[in-house]
């Protein structure tokens, strides 16, 4: 069965090596804590406000071990008045047995905001 799951974090400025790490670091958490392998990623949405475009996020899985064939693709976020800037959001679709209930959803710095109800762990 397919489950989504969602992340987000945000960056302080509109520079590459903020844009990548951040990403990164989201992502690893995201699949560290669900157990998920490569070959379980059907295929990684990324969006970003539209105040980011030093970089591609999707650059910060290429990097990983494992994820040269998954299926990524950037895009930018509606810019709703008054959201979050510079905001990197990642929903992440993957082959699982676990319950909805059970996936883990993961949200760094400003980003834990955008979905409190999902936060346990506030970085």
């Amino acid at each position: 069965m397919t489950r989504g799951l969602r992340g987000a974090t945000s960056v302080l400025s509109n520079e590459e090596g903020q844009i990548i790490a951040n990403t990164k670091a989201l992502f690893e958490e995201m699949v560290n804590a669900n157990d998920i392998e490569a070959n379980d990623v059907s295929h990684v949405f990324i969006s970003v406000t539209k105040d980011l475009n030093a970089a591609f996020p999707a650059k910060a899985l290429r990097e990983l071990p494992g994820y040269t064939f998954v299926p990524v693709m950037c895009m930018t976020e509606i810019d709703v008045p008054g959201s979050l800037p510079n905001c990197i959001r990642i929903m992440m679709v993957i082959n699982t047995e676990k319950d909805q209930q059970n996936i883990k959803h993961i949200f760094h710095n400003e980003a834990v905001k955008l979905r409190p109800d999902l936060v346990k762990n506030k970085r």
